[in-house]
């Protein structure tokens, strides 16, 4: 858990350097983005860049930029002027809400998946409807979603986050290519599974060859599984982050959108920072299931 603590730490640093890096090198200037449409002068610009400390060096910026973070303090929105961690904190249960309900949705269908598409046939109608699912762009799985069951068939709603039903069709579009991929690893794995030696002796203890595949074989298959959700955990953030702008739902989507349209460099320096702490818990607790799953590895 400390190496783990430790490696975490060094991915939050190296993803906020990268973005601060990033929008140092891109076009347009910070006294403009604070200034946006207001009044401009001399004078202000001057009041702008004491209050800011633009006049210091960018390595000077940066090492105080990392000082703040590591206290809790993002800074302040340039285009809002509020606090980061309240622009942020106010979309932030949306966004989560939406990651969440994707992510249950593709493991379930996953796990059906895998169980259910045994059969020759089936399994091959089932591998080629993955491959398109996780083949196509999730904004395009969205469109016609929404093209289908909101505007033809007025099933769910258009945009918004009034209720669940607001929350399938999202929720849906960012699942399907989750689980297309979770499906075609746990199937591969349940393969491997049944041909090893305790599910032999399983079956000559009497157990049907349902029960082997639910009582032990699932449960063999699930560490590639467990490993690539960790991974795919960033997925879902940055997809929700598309997928909030396609139905119009609130977010981190919108918040994003504007931050990058204004350069407000606090605001998108602390969403890059967050997408990766989400996706450091999210692999650190998949390190955590492998010892649920498989006993072998607390004693190794």
């Amino acid at each position: 858990m400390a190496r783990r603590a430790g490696s975490g730490l060094i991915v939050l640093w190296a993803a906020a350097t990268a973005a601060y890096l990033a929008l140092l090198a891109a076009p347009g200037d910070t006294v403009d983005s604070i200034i946006g449409d207001g009044a401009d002068s001399p004078q202000i610009r001057a009041q702008i860049i004491a209050e800011w400390n633009l006049d210091r060096p960018a390595v000077v910026q940066y090492l105080d930029y990392l000082w703040r973070a590591a206290q809790g303090d993002l800074g302040r929105s340039y285009l809002l002027q509020r606090p980061v961690r309240d622009v942020i904190g106010d979309q932030l249960a949306p966004t989560l809400k939406l990651a969440v309900a994707a992510a249950v949705f593709g493991v379930v269908l996953a796990l059906v998946l895998a169980v259910v598409t045994r059969g020759r046939w089936a399994r091959r109608a089932s591998s080629t409807a993955e491959l398109v699912l996780v083949s196509t762009p999730p904004f395009l799985i969205g469109i016609v979603l929404l093209s289908v069951f909101s505007f033809r068939f007025g099933m769910f709603p258009v945009s918004g986050d009034r209720g669940w039903a607001a929350l399938v069709l999202p929720a849906v579009t960012l699942g399907l290519p989750i689980a297309g991929v979770l499906a075609q690893v746990l199937r591969d794995g349940l393969d491997r599974a049944l041909d090893e030696p305790f599910a032999v002796t399983a079956r000559a203890r009497g157990l049907t060859e349902r029960s082997v595949l639910i009582r032990h074989g699932l449960r063999h298959s699930l560490l590639p599984a467990v490993t690539l959700l960790g991974w795919l955990s960033g997925v879902l953030i940055g997809g929700s982050v598309i997928i909030e702008q396609v139905f119009g739902r609130p977010g981190l989507g919108q918040v994003t959108l504007q931050a990058v349209s204004s350069s407000d460099m606090p605001v998108v320096l602390a969403v890059v920072v967050l997408a990766a702490a989400f996706f450091v818990v999210i692999n650190t607790a998949a390190d955590l299931a492998y010892l649920l799953i498989d006993p072998r590895l607390r004693r190794s």
